[in-house]
C-alpha cells in the first residue's frame, strides 16, 4: 500500500489524475448503487423540469432531503472507508476535509453538448483562476456506478495555465465553442468499481453516453488558503453528532466541522 500511495501521489502531482481499476468489489458496488439510485430517482421526481431541460448533475447527495438517516450513514461510511481514505491521504497528506458530493448523469436532452472547464472558473475571474490553480487544492474522487465513457482531461493542466487553443475553447473566445475537441485532451473510460481521482482545477469534461451515473466525492486541503472552501460546504451534507458516532472513521468530516466552527 505504501508503494501504491507513492505512485498515486506522483501521478497526481505530475499529471493531475490517476485511475485505479476495479478498486471496489461487486458487493461494495451493489450496496453503493442501491443508495445512489434511491437518491437519483427521488431527485429527478422533485426536479423534473430542471432535469428535462438542462441538468447533467445533482449535488448534496449526503443531505437529508432524499435519503434516510441509515442511507446517509452508509454513504458517510463509504466516503470515509479505509479504501477511500488511503487514496485521499495519499494526495492530501496534511488535513483533508470533506466538501461535497455530486452525481453526474446523461442529460435528458440527447443533443445537449458537454463542455471543457475548470471548476474554479465558476467562482473566480481569469486572474484569480491563475492564482487558485497554484494556491489551493480540491480533488474529485469519481466512482462510476455503471460502466461509462468516462472523462476527457488535459494532463498537467492542474499546474499550468491554458494554451491559446485551450483558452479559446474553454472560454468560448474567437468563435470557438466549449464542446469542441482539444488537441491536448485524453479520454479516460471508466467501469463500475473503478476510482478516477483528478484535480478539480484541471481542464476537463465529462463524456456522455451509456446512461452514465458517476458518484463524485469532493475533498480539499484545509491548510493555508484551502480553508476558504469550508464556506462552500452545506451544513446539511455533514453528519450530525448522532451520525458521527456511527461512522467508523469520521476524521474527514470532523476536519470540515472544525473549520466551519472556527469561521
Amino acid at each position: 500500500m505504501v508503494l501504491e500511495s507513492r505512485q498515486w501521489k506522483q501521478s497526481y502531482d505530475e499529471q493531475g489524475f490517476f485511475v485505479i481499476n476495479q478498486y471496489f468489489t461487486s458487493t461494495e458496488m451493489a450496496a453503493l448503487r442501491e443508495v445512489i439510485l434511491r437518491f437519483h430517482e427521488r431527485w429527478k421526481e422533485d426536479n423534473i423540469t430542471f432535469y428535462q431541460e438542462e441538468a447533467f448533475n445533482s449535488s448534496l447527495i449526503t443531505g437529508s432531503q432524499y435519503l434516510t438517516t441509515e442511507d446517509q450513514i452508509n454513504l458517510f461510511n463509504f466516503i470515509s472507508s479505509n479504501k477511500m481514505m488511503n487514496i485521499i491521504n495519499s494526495v492530501i497528506s496534511s488535513m483533508p476535509a470533506f466538501m461535497n458530493t455530486q452525481l453526474f448523469f446523461d442529460p435528458f436532452n440527447k443533443q445537449q453538448a458537454n463542455f471543457w472547464h475548470r471548476d474554479c472558473q465558476y467562482d473566480y475571474d481569469i486572474e484569480d483562476q491563475k492564482r487558485i490553480i497554484q494556491a489551493t487544492q480540491v480533488v474529485h474522487l469519481r466512482v462510476p456506478i455503471f460502466d461509462e465513457p468516462g472523462m476527457e482531461i488535459v494532463p498537467g493542466s492542474h499546474k499550468r495555465w491554458d494554451n491559446e487553443e485551450e483558452y479559446n475553447i474553454r472560454q468560448e473566445e474567437n468563435n470557438r465553442l466549449s464542446h469542441e475537441p482539444l488537441s491536448t485532451g485524453q479520454k479516460i473510460p471508466l467501469n463500475a468499481g473503478d476510482v478516477f481521482v483528478f484535480s478539480a482545477d484541471m481542464i476537463h469534461r465529462g463524456l456522455y453516453g451509456l446512461d452514465r451515473l458517476a458518484f463524485d466525492i469532493l475533498v480539499f486541503d484545509a491548510t493555508g488558503d484551502g480553508a476558504i472552501y469550508a464556506d462552500y460546504v452545506d451544513d446539511d451534507c455533514l453528519p450530525d453528532n448522532m451520525m458521527l458516532k456511527a461512522i467508523n472513521n469520521p476524521t474527514l468530516f470532523l476536519n470540515t466541522i472544525r473549520l466551519k466552527n472556527e469561521a
